[in-house]
């Protein structure tokens, strides 16, 4: 009798109590996708629809276990990392990552959504000389390119040139996207190792839905690439996912203040392999 295996993702983020960002997106989306999804928990965030109110760091340590948990016994497919809170959780995970050669999608929270940085500029420069060595793919949007490389991105050639520079830091892609930008239509750039370059470009969608926008598409591309997609069809299938997810969740009110995306539009049967 054939033994089958689930298509199993591991997310190291934060956790959103209003349910809109970080794990709870990361497993909804994963779900969503037909995917098992396992976590290891950096931070615990108090947090709803207006905003955050408070944040607790996990000790390293126990950060470093929960990843290591995971890779012992389940073996993920894929690991997505989001909310790094310091330079020993970023340590703790570069440790625990190094010998496991798995596809690793990173999207850098640096920055809130009131432009203030979120981490230490020696975190900033874990991620730049430890983490992105070990990542696929990094998928941030404007600020946190800005942040990563210190260019300017004013408009697509400057995502370029930024996302060139952080493939020249270490990883394989670097997926930067252009929801911050003003226009009817929105690009999102992709630059790999091997010289590709490759412009998204989606219908801008009027919402005020949109926490945990870059959690989505992060997880949704590493469920795409645990299912075995290669990482362009994996950027392309879940650029289209957050694009529905949107549109499905703009009209629904959820709290006073900026709602999630409908991850659950059309979800698919759990898969296995």
């Amino acid at each position: 009798m054939k033994s089958y295996r689930y298509h199993t993702i591991l997310s190291i983020a934060g956790s959103d109590s209003g349910g809109g960002a970080g794990i709870q997106a990361d497993l909804k989306t994963f779900s969503a996708l037909g995917c098992f999804g396992t976590t290891a928990i950096t931070a615990i965030t108090v947090q709803n629809t207006l905003g955050v109110q408070d944040v607790h760091c996990i000790p390293a340590g126990i950060v470093s276990g929960q990843i290591k948990a995971v890779l012992d016994d389940l073996q993920p497919a894929a690991v997505k990392i989001g909310m790094v809170p310091n330079l020993e959780v970023a340590e703790a995970i570069v440790e625990a990552l190094r010998e496991y050669p798995v596809p690793v999608i990173f999207d850098p929270v640096l920055i809130s959504s009131s432009g203030h940085k979120l981490v230490t500029d020696e975190t900033i420069e874990v991620y730049r000389s430890k983490l992105l060595p070990l990542c696929t793919l990094i998928t941030p949007n404007i600020s946190e390119a800005m942040a990563l490389t210190g260019t300017p991105i004013n408009g697509l050639d400057d995502m370029k040139v930024a996302a060139r520079q952080l493939v020249s830091m270490g990883c394989k892609a670097a997926l930067i996207t252009g929801g911050h930008l003003t226009g009817s239509h929105l690009h999102d750039v992709l630059v790999d190792h091997q010289g590709l370059e490759q412009v998204f470009t989606s219908q801008f969608i009027q919402s005020t839905n949109l926490h945990g926008t870059g959690c989505t598409l992060s997880s949704a591309v590493a469920a795409w690439v645990a299912r075995g997609l290669s990482l362009v069809e994996a950027v392309r299938e879940a650029i289209q996912y957050v694009q529905e997810a949107i549109e499905q969740g703009k009209d629904v009110q959820v709290g006073a203040g900026n709602g999630p995306l409908n991850h659950f539009y059309n979800p698919h049967k759990l898969n296995k392999s």
